[in-house]
């Protein structure tokens, strides 16, 4: 289990043929068959690595917010929406969302969210590995393999798995 971020993000470089390679031959896979392999792949991996020991993804990706996720944090920390927004947020290409205007995530200390409770639905559900459809959410696999050892460890484990070389 690889959880050095440089040794990762150097094997990421070394890989990036190899990882796009990897999900054109994934795309002839059954979508319920490879959900079910990387599920299971997930569970293992998930319970080797501790999230709170990394935070990784806090300093190297922007958290999206929905209105909901702005109304609960905001409230959370004593602020109007328009404060949070204007003092956190910027708005996001998607309508009706919002990331954070900097990196790393402003409520990341000691690698642990300050808003840990409150954090909004894109924080709580990364990296995605648990979810379905796997297969149609390849691009953002391979751009998390060099920032997340979840997904990294997952990626590689899935490569041996199917027995991809």
């Amino acid at each position: 289990m690889e959880t050095d971020l440089r040794k990762i993000k150097n094997i990421a470089r070394k890989k990036e043929d190899q990882n796009w390679e990897f999900r054109t031959f994934l795309k002839g896979y059954s979508t319920e068959d490879l959900d079910l392999i990387v599920h299971s792949i997930n569970d293992r991996v998930l319970s080797q690595i501790d999230c709170k020991n990394c935070g990784n993804c806090c300093r190297e990706i922007y958290p999206s917010f929905d209105l909901q996720d702005l109304q609960k944090i905001a409230q959370a920390m004593q602020l109007s929406q328009d404060q949070f927004k204007d003092k956190y947020l910027k708005t996001d290409k998607e309508p009706g969302r919002f990331v954070t205007k900097v990196k790393p995530c402003p409520f990341l200390k000691n690698n642990i969210c300050t808003q840990y409770e409150n954090r909004p639905k894109s924080c709580q559900s990364y990296p995605h590995l648990d979810k379905s459809d796997f297969v149609f959410r390849l691009i953002g696999v391979i751009s998390n393999y060099e920032i997340c050892p979840i997904v990294f460890n997952v990626y590689e484990a899935l490569k041996k798995e199917i027995k991809y070389d």
